[in-house]
């Protein structure tokens, strides 16, 4: 993307080279932790951030495979807010950060990816450790370079963090020649703000008369329900997003990705919405007069059935990308812009207006509060065995302000049913459903943010695909608390396989050759500990948490355990399974 740059008024230079522009540049962006993986191509980069860690500007943190380092940036810009910086070696190196980078892209999350490659003049002529990853990846990131000049190494850092922090947030993939790393050049740096990228327009104005239009729905409504998705958390719109619904007295739904947006101590939250939602959200979606989705893009997880979905509502988006307004479904007032912004915008209006009534949404609350009271969310007890949500509702009430990652499959749908997380503090790969996420990403925001308590929720499966890092773990004393829902499953695999598969149980079974979780974290340097007796829960826990280091905790599950509320594929959110048997609307 070539673009015109404002410099600083100096034209004080100096002789450094490629890589000491790309390292300085990223320190001039508030870069304060970077997460690779060193290799050939990109030893000249290493080399300067050496000098760089030297000199107490940078921490470089040595993960043991390169998607742990995506995903623990990836981690550290959903719990900061702030771009997660990752390094990667040419060839393997960089095709190991795609799944991390996918992730990111998939959940719009702010990142700068460096990779080495090989020299310039070796581009092309399948070089040892050649790969075309500009090419692979253009899908999946939000802009990508080749730096052919080093003389651009500074332009090109600082577009990149504009572009990847701006607008719909993403991740920006630069790929640097050894030899431009190499090359000396007359450095003028280029900082934060001195950008400009015609033709790029990350927010658009709010339209004044979508908002008056957004207005009068509100007001006309007398079954509101707003779905706030993953964009109210980029936005950092939560409070103003609360404020709204309080004004209406409209109950609030999230998608996965929306979870902290929403008070979920709230009367007014009805919690997720979606295949493993709970109850009352997806009925109250299916019978509300008018959804407002906030930040929120109605992917399949989430609608189902696109045709049945809140098929008697009318609908307001509001969204800063307009690629999503109307993509899967068409909106009766499409309200393009910053969420934040524009819900402020709102309110703004409102303070020049009469109140809302907020008795006209009574009887929809109360209607709530009984399907709430009919179809509750329960963790069930069992005399000989753990339940998985037991687990997580202990640590719903034990550490209630921590930062919690998890992996992906059951132990995660619990964790989104059972958490009642903060703004930025519940971090899940939602989109791309990516196991091995949660500890490296545990990582990251424990990097990030070190007088924090951070807890990875993990499942057995899940855990092994990036176990390594549990190193990284003990090296840096990186104090991430990480608790194995064990039940000897691929546990959503199988539930599916019971479910529409005959239960013929293909390739999901992991007890043959599972490790002793314990031992294994105590062999890299890690407290680890086990659990399989339902009176030696509460106790351990509170040991785990109270623990001042790392911890590896494995709690053996009840191996059949299902999650539910479940809505079969193609059905529609109110045809859930494994309700009560009590009435429906």
């Amino acid at each position: 993307m070539a673009s015109p740059i404002t410099l600083e008024s100096s034209t004080a230079t100096q002789r450094v080279s490629g890589a000491y522009a790309l390292i300085d540049s990223l320190v001039r962006h508030g870069v304060k932790h970077i997460f690779g993986y060193p290799g050939g191509a990109v030893l000249p980069i290493y080399d300067e951030l050496y000098k760089a860690e030297a000199e107490g500007k940078i921490h470089h943190v040595l993960v043991r495979h390169e998607q742990a380092a995506s995903h623990a940036a990836d981690g550290y810009a959903r719990a900061t807010g702030d771009v997660g910086v990752c390094f990667a070696t040419s060839g393997p190196g960089a095709t190991n950060l795609v799944t991390g980078i996918a992730t990111a892209h998939m959940d719009s999350i702010p990142m700068v990816v460096v990779t080495g490659q090989v020299t310039r003049a070796a581009i092309g002529t399948d070089a040892f450790q050649e790969t075309d990853i500009h090419g692979i990846t253009l899908p999946i990131v939000k802009h990508s370079y080749v730096v052919r000049d080093p003389n651009q190494m500074s332009q090109i850092v600082a577009e990149a963090f504009y572009i990847a922090r701006t607008g719909r947030p993403g991740p920006v993939l630069i790929d640097v020649p050894k030899d431009v790393g190499n090359e000396e050049i007359d450095y003028i740096p280029v900082n934060p703000g001195d950008v400009t990228l015609p033709g790029y327009n990350p927010e658009m104005p709010i339209s004044s008369e979508r908002v008056d239009e957004a207005i009068a729905l509100l007001r006309a409504s007398e079954r509101p329900l707003f779905y706030v998705g993953g964009g109210a958390i980029a936005s950092g719109a939560h409070a103003e997003i609360n404020a709204l619904a309080e004004t209406f007295a409209a109950p609030m739904t999230n998608t996965l990705m929306g979870k902290g947006a929403v008070d979920e101590h709230s009367p007014l939250a009805v919690g997720m919405l979606g295949m493993h939602g709970t109850a009352y959200a997806n009925f109250a979606v299916s019978e509300c007069d008018l959804l407002v989705a906030i930040g929120a893009r109605f992917d399949d997880r989430v609608a189902g059935n696109l045709e049945r979905f809140a098929s008697k509502a009318q609908v307001i988006h509001i969204d800063i990308d307009p690629a999503e307004v109307g993509k899967n479904r068409v909106p009766d007032v499409p309200v393009v812009g910053d969420v934040k912004a524009v819900v402020k915008e709102i309110l703004s209006r409102l303070d020049d207006q009469a109140a809302p009534d907020k008795n006209q949404t009574k009887a929809w609350r109360d209607r709530i509060d009984n399907w709430k009271t009919d179809f509750p969310l329960v963790a069930p007890q069992y005399a000989e065995d753990i339940s998985p949500q037991s687990v997580i509702a202990a640590l719903t009430e034990k550490a209630p302000d921590a930062y919690y990652t998890t992996d992906v499959g059951q132990h995660q749908m619990w964790a989104a049913q059972f958490l009642k997380n903060g703004p930025r503090q519940w971090i899940s790969s939602a989109g791309l459903g990516t196991m091995g996420f949660g500890l490296p990403a545990a990582m990251g925001v424990q990097v990030a943010l070190p007088e924090q308590q951070v807890v990875c929720i993990s499942g057995d499966a899940s855990f092994q695909m990036c176990l390594q890092e549990l190193a990284t773990l003990a090296q840096y004393g990186i104090a991430v608390k990480t608790v194995i829902l064990n039940n000897g499953w691929q546990g959503m695999v199988r539930q599916w396989q019971q479910t529409f598969f005959g239960e013929r149980y293909s390739s999901s079974n992991m007890a043959v050759g599972m490790p002793n979780f314990e031992l294994l974290a105590q062999a890299f340097g890690v407290k680890g500990m086990v659990v399989s007796d339902p009176k030696d829960l509460s106790a351990a826990l509170d040991q785990m948490l109270a623990h001042e280091g790392p911890v590896l905790m494995d709690v053996h599950v009840r191996r059949d355990e299902n999650c539910y509320p479940m809505i079969p594929p193609g059905a529609s959110n109110e045809d859930m399974v494994g309700l009560p048997d009590k009435p429906r609307p």
